[in-house]
């Protein structure tokens, strides 16, 4: 059977990498785009490179661990969340909110993507 988990956890490491690097080494220009505080950018930045690390280690596994995945799952579920729960807090202009909630919905999507492939029983327990 193929495997469609490790395909889904290397484009959430690859788009969490993406996006880390993104919040990070453009903070002030995203701060002043999105009117979101840099110290948030920043720390989400920041906050997504241990995951990125889980995420590969998982996904680089000769045999990837159920568990691990719905830790993966469990967290994409967390940032989405966290995601529409931090816009009761902040004040983005329209850019920010669409910014904020667009990557939201692309995190969720990831998720319902690994859990699919889950479900499948495109792997076996470890």
């Amino acid at each position: 059977m193929t495997n469609f988990v490790r395909p889904a956890l290397l484009i959430d490491a690859a788009a969490s990498a993406a996006t880390a690097a993104l919040l990070i080494a453009g903070t002030n220009l995203l701060e002043a785009w999105l009117n979101i505080p840099a110290v948030v950018i920043r720390e989400a930045g920041l906050i997504l490179v241990p995951y990125i690390g889980l995420v590969a280690i998982v996904a680089t596994r000769p045999q990837i661990s159920t568990r691990a995945v719905w830790i993966i799952i469990a967290c994409n579920a967390l940032w989405t969340a966290a995601s529409f729960a931090i816009l009761a807090f902040i004040s983005p202009n329209g850019l920010g909110v669409v910014f904020v909630i667009g990557q939201a919905l692309a995190v969720a999507a990831l998720g319902v993507l690994q859990w699919a492939a889950l479900r499948r029983g495109a792997i076996s327990v470890a």
